[in-house]
């Protein structure tokens, strides 16, 4: 990395620092003296403690080969921005991202294209492309806010700048704020960020009151990912609760989540009092995606969980291939895939449990 790039990755972690400074200065006219000292306490002793983890200098671009089979790629165009590369693939090619772990739950690195098999229905397919490669993700943060939320808001604000600070210095990143309402934290003309100063700023720009609807940020997080031009697409969900407050019902999230191309990590912070917690919505919306679920012992463990979860999508595979499967008949179609390395073994892959074929009648609602 340059002096340079680390003269800028020092001055934006110390701008970071005294704009959590100033904010938690700005929470008193919320809360009181005392609760406003030790907020920001919490939120710079948790960042402090998390600023071990570098941001990632450099620009990491994949330009995929040409396929076959009728799987076409679009030549790559720069951006006017910067390095900014991007590519169109046809509907017919189904693209995975997997995470390798072995029998330690440890991430396994090094696999190669032959290490792996892809099933679909029980079909072996043949993977046209591979790649181990850390690239740039659009990503937003779901954060409940909902009353039961308040005593927890700075280790989640804490939790979502870890995962900034291991981000891809490329990724595209927003805030989804949740209680009886949904709302996004950047303004209305700036959709994605990749400043950790201006996603503290959307963290803190609603209070912790109300009610929780779960399902309709879910759907707002999916729907806004359909803006970003980043390879992948990631959703991290941090809730404390259940749902109460939503217009989209339990069935909608799952099934938008089936045909989305989006990976769902869910944090679930639930407490004793938390009569409404349904941690099962939030295994499913992983389980379905590919993601994962976490349910910390308590919320000051969400900072290291960010991180972890950052860790893991720089370290996905990515596996491509035209399904066997004729036609576009709409259904459901069950994604299994392998992984073996000789000398390593019962290695576990993480990844979409499948996806849905649409027909061109079928819609599904957003509101």
């Amino acid at each position: 990395m340059s002096a340079k790039a680390d003269r800028l990755k020092l001055n934006g972690r110390t701008g970071l620092m005294n704009e959590m400074t100033r904010s938690a200065r700005s929470a008193h006219s919320e809360i009181s003296a005392h609760r406003a000292e030790r907020f920001n306490t919490r939120i710079c002793n948790a960042v402090k403690n998390a600023s071990a983890i570098a941001w990632r200098g450099g620009l990491m671009v994949a330009i995929l080969s040409s396929y076959t089979a009728g799987a076409q790629v679009s030549q790559p165009s720069q951006s006017s921005i910067g390095s900014e590369y991007t590519f169109k693939l046809n509907a017919n090619l189904v693209i995975l991202n997997a995470t390798v772990l072995d029998s330690r739950n440890v991430l396994v690195s090094g696999l190669k294209k032959d290490d792996f098999q892809v099933y679909e229905d029980g079909v072996l397919q043949q993977i046209k492309h591979f790649s181990h490669e850390d690239t740039p993700i659009t990503a937003g943060i779901l954060v409940d806010n909902s009353g039961s939320m308040a005593s927890k808001r700075a280790d989640v604000i804490a939790a979502a700048l870890a995962f900034a600070q291991s981000s891809n210095p490329e990724d595209q990143m927003f805030i989804v704020n949740f209680n009886n309402q949904v709302s996004f934290g950047l303004p209305a003309d700036k959709p994605f960020t990749d400043r950790p100063d201006q996603l503290q700023s959307a963290l803190l720009n609603i209070k912790a009151i109300g009610g929780t609807a779960l399902y309709d940020s879910v759907a707002a997080g999916l729907e806004h990912l359909k803006q970003g031009n980043r390879e992948k697409k990631v959703l991290i969900l941090i809730s404390d609760g259940g749902e109460n407050a939503s217009e989209h019902s339990y069935a909608d999230v799952i099934e938008m989540a089936k045909y989305s191309e989006a990976t769902i990590y869910a944090i679930g912070i639930f407490g004793a009092q938390d009569g409404d917690q349904n941690p099962g919505v939030l295994r499913r919306l992983a389980m379905e995606t590919g993601g994962e679920v976490f349910f910390p012992a308590s919320s000051r463990d969400i900072v290291p969980i960010c991180a972890e979860i950052a860790r893991n999508i720089r370290n996905e595979y990515t596996l491509a291939y035209v399904p066997t499967s004729a036609g576009q008949v709409e259904s459901y179609r069950v994604i299994k895939v392998k992984a073996n390395e000789p000398g390593l073994e019962h290695l576990s892959v993480r990844t979409r449990a499948g996806y849905s074929v649409r027909s061109a009648t079928t819609s599904v609602a957003t509101r």
